[in-house]
């Protein structure tokens, strides 16, 4: 059996195809990828989507040369009002080709300006409508961004490019910020995107308190990889998700729905690590405009405390020879009243005295002895009742002058 190379192979397939379509096709299809090189040609996909699923059912790599495209593109846009971009649905002119090296392609040669947004920008409209219809639009744009913005849950692929330049562009910011970021790991191309990154978004719900923003990031990639974000379920999570949500899925080109309803989109991941370094580098600005105004603020009130206690040591001395005057003052009127109310308690003291003198005086045993009164003695005792004295007891009577000793006979 004999064997054909491959590119004898393709070369079969090229002249099966040139033999059997040799003319030129009306071809409706949807624009993807759009771009455009230095030299003026347009390099895009045609892309063709199931309208239930929104699933990719065909792609065909297409081109419009120079000398086309310089006629094609402002003839189409001055006939729409709309830009040759991708999303856009179109009916094109084509012919098709077969390179051994490159594949197959389809070659422009006209369009017809009659076709407007195509399916992809439609479905995004609608969704967009639907949201707002039901309030949730703008919810996430209406969450206030953290000052310091440095837990960051971050959605991606493990092995995605740009969540390795994310990573790289925090951990080397010129001010030394310290980012903590966890991966939330999801699929970011193909048909489980919406499912994928729902679940990684309820993964992050049940850890709030942990993260202050969500980062959703993808990096490049041709444009029709990106319809897994333009889904109702994927955008409602995210408009309604209690953290701000940073996305940077595309490049600058790219536009999705989840790019309409999240806090903030940016052109790439790494766009996105310059988006929080820059949050950080405000907070930093006024914490330092605030230092900067303590500082100045307990510099003048050191001055004015300082200024203060000059003046109080100015007063100190004429302060203290006025408390000593007066203290001096004070001590000499003490002093005479101190010896006024002696001089008159003492007098008061001594009139007292002489009229308790005069009581003692009058109340003396001379003083009735001498009026004719007596006292009897019993053993140097006085005798105030009969009961005291027995028969043959001796007494002694004191009279005013002299005494009489006595046997008592009879009681």
């Amino acid at each position: 059996m004999d064997a054909l190379s491959l590119y004898d192979l393709n070369a079969l397939v090229r002249r099966s195809i040139e033999q059997c379509l040799p003319d030129e096709f009306w071809v409706q299809a949807e624009l993807s990828d759009v771009r455009t090189n230095s030299t003026g040609h347009c390099y895009l996909e045609f892309v063709q989507k199931d309208p239930r699923s929104n699933n990719l059912i065909a792609k065909a790599r297409g081109t419009i040369w120079s000398n086309v495209f310089r006629l094609l593109k402002p003839y189409f846009e001055e006939a729409t009002g709309q830009a040759f971009v991708s999303g856009i649905k179109v009916l094109v002119q084509v012919s098709v080709n077969f390179h051994e090296l490159y594949g197959f392609s389809l070659t422009v040669q006209d369009i017809d300006p009659t076709y407007t947004l195509g399916d992809m920008a439609r479905r995004r409209r609608e969704i967009l409508n639907q949201l707002e219809e039901d309030g949730v639009l703008t919810l996430n744009k209406e969450l206030e961004m953290p000052c310091l913005p440095q837990r960051i849950a971050v959605i991606s692929s493990s092995t995605a490019a740009g969540y390795g330049d994310f990573c790289h562009q925090l951990e080397n910011n010129p001010r030394g910020f310290y980012f903590h970021t966890e991966l939330f790991p999801a699929l970011m191309q193909g048909d489980r995107v919406e499912e994928s990154v729902l679940s990684a978004l309820d993964k992050v719900n049940a850890r709030l308190a942990e993260f202050d923003v969500v980062v959703i990031i993808r990096g490049g990639g041709a444009t029709s990889d990106l319809s897994g974000f333009d889904t109702y379920l994927l955008a409602a999570a995210c408009a309604q998700f209690p953290l701000p949500i940073i996305t940077g899925i595309g490049h600058e080109r790219d536009d999705t729905v989840l790019d309409s309803v999240a806090h903030t989109r940016v052109k790439t991941p790494t766009a996105a690590a310059e988006f929080l370094i820059d949050c950080m580098n405000t907070a930093a600005d006024e914490l330092e405009v605030l230092a900067a105004r303590l500082q100045e603020g307990v510099r003048n009130l050191l001055s004015q405390e300082h200024r203060k206690l000059s003046a109080y040591k100015n007063r100190i001395p004429s302060a203290a020879y006025r408390r000593i005057s007066d203290g001096k003052l004070a001590l000499l009127t003490a002093r005479r009243d101190i010896g006024q109310a002696v001089t008159s308690s003492l007098s008061r003291h001594r009139h007292r005295l002489e009229l308790l003198q005069q009581r003692l005086a009058d109340a003396s045993p001379e003083k009735l002895l001498a009026r004719g009164y007596s006292i009897t003695l019993k053993d140097g005792k006085a005798v105030k009742n009969v009961d005291e004295l027995q028969v043959n007891d001796e007494i002694v009577t004191r009279l005013y002058q002299g005494e009489i000793a006595s046997i008592v006979k009879k009681i």
